[in-house]
């Protein structure tokens, strides 16, 4: 059993890292944005980024991932 995942309330954008085993601070270093603010992102749909923050995680997940991800999947 997983222990690590239990409870743990994810947003979107959360479940889409966990589901493509990419780690919080991956998405910071491509992203260049803080550790703080992607875990923010992860706990769940009350945090949504500004547009120019979102466009550079977009970014940084295309990269990762070679995904096409949009705004939409994630904060509308």
């Amino acid at each position: 059993m997983n222990w690590f995942f239990i409870n743990k309330p994810r947003s979107k954008f959360g479940k889409f890292l966990d589901h493509h085993k990419l780690t919080q601070k991956e998405v910071s270093e491509m992203s260049g944005l803080s550790k703080s603010t992607i875990s923010r992102l992860c706990k769940g749909d009350a945090f949504h980024p500004s547009f120019k923050n979102g466009k550079r995680v977009l970014l940084a997940l295309k990269k990762l991932t070679n995904k096409n991800v949009d705004y939409s999947d994630f904060w509308l």
